[in-house]
């Protein structure tokens, strides 16, 4: 819609699309007059509607029905709460509930309650990704014997990334010396980002002292084990999916079911997030915006976190037909929340 779009255009177009999410009816003329506080007969709204059809804002399922919006209409309705956004209600209060039930700052216990908490306050899908392992900074590691040759490695990154691998170490080490190890690991690499930290280990283990030194050579076998074949995809939580059955926006079952896989592949969502987003802060995609075109009957709202550092990403989605003002200011909150945790876990 070009600027130049009378604003009683808009206002028509807007309320058009608050009632149609509202009942999930298509729109008649008659009900634009009042809710759209613009001031006109019904015949000019009806002139209005007429306009608005011609240029791909609304459409009429059948002849004697009201209108409803096409994704273009949508696209305009969502860039026009974009530009009146103000700062999210709810980010104190998801800040306030994350510190009550998380670990602090760990993000392995946070995205699971975020997912479900963006599914339940927006009544869609909702998913919560951690950021890529590659761009997590090395915070610690510690080592817990299992018994025989066997030890549990767990590798904790800023922003509470949390690595767990079990390694065969070919020699019996008991608990002091593996806290010795994991005190000069921690104390030699502690902030370099993992790949670079693996990299550091394979550069020290060519130092000719290594050969002299036999704490020094455990430390460097043990770090060896620890930063290899590190995981590579991201993780993702997914909440609410059953919520597509509670009210299918008539949708039929092929769509619902193509939705459902995307979900069940969770790393097919998190290829297409990366395609969308190419920068901090809120991503909106809808309909037929959608590259895939059996994702075209949706919504997808999307807002990045992160420490400073590394980013992840929270979000829903939807069927087009959903409540875009709560969906946003829900996700935008959510992230902010999640920033705020990562920055400060006290």
């Amino acid at each position: 819609m070009s600027p130049e779009t009378p604003d009683r255009s808009k206002r028509v177009l807007a309320a058009l699309i608050r009632e149609y999410i509202s009942s999930g009816e298509p729109v008649a003329s008659s009900l634009l007059v009042a809710a759209a506080g613009v001031g006109v007969s019904s015949a000019t709204v009806r002139s209005i509607l007429a306009r608005l059809e011609e240029e791909g804002f609304v459409q009429q399922p059948h002849t004697s029905a009201g209108r409803i919006p096409t994704d273009r209409g949508y696209r305009f309705y969502v860039d026009l709460l974009l530009d009146t956004k103000r700062p999210s209600r709810i980010v104190n209060a998801v800040e306030a509930r994350l510190r009550k039930d998380s670990s602090a700052g760990l993000l392995d216990s946070m995205l699971p309650q975020v997912s479900h908490m963006v599914s339940q306050a927006s009544g869609h899908i909702g998913f919560a990704v951690r950021p890529a392992p590659e761009g997590a900074v090395f915070d610690r590691v510690e080592f817990i014997p299992l018994g025989g040759e066997r030890v549990l490695v767990v590798i904790v990154a800023r922003g509470g990334h949390v690595i767990q691998k079990v390694i065969d170490v070919a020699e019996a080490l008991n608990a002091d010396d593996l806290r010795q190890a994991s005190n000069y690991l921690n104390a030699e690499f502690s902030g370099l980002p993992l790949h670079r930290a693996r990299e550091a280990v394979l550069e020290r283990i060519s130092q000719e002292r290594l050969l002299y030194d036999a704490l020094l050579a455990r430390a460097m076998r043990l770090a060896t084990w620890t930063f290899a074949d590190l995981p590579g995809s991201r993780t993702i939580y997914i909440d609410g999916a059953a919520s597509l059955l509670e009210e299918t926006h008539g949708l039929d079952l092929a769509t619902l079911q193509e939705l459902l896989h995307l979900i069940e592949e969770k790393q097919r969502l998190v290829r297409l997030l990366n395609e969308y987003i190419d920068g901090p802060g809120l991503t909106v995609v809808i309909g037929a915006e959608h590259p895939d075109p059996h994702l075209r009957s949706f919504s997808l709202i999307a807002s990045t976190y992160g420490d400073g550092g590394t980013t992840g990403t929270v979000g829903v989605i939807g069927p087009t037909r959903m409540r875009y003002p709560r969906a946003i200011d829900v996700v935008d909150g959510a992230a902010q929340a999640v920033s705020r945790l990562l920055r400060d876990p006290n």
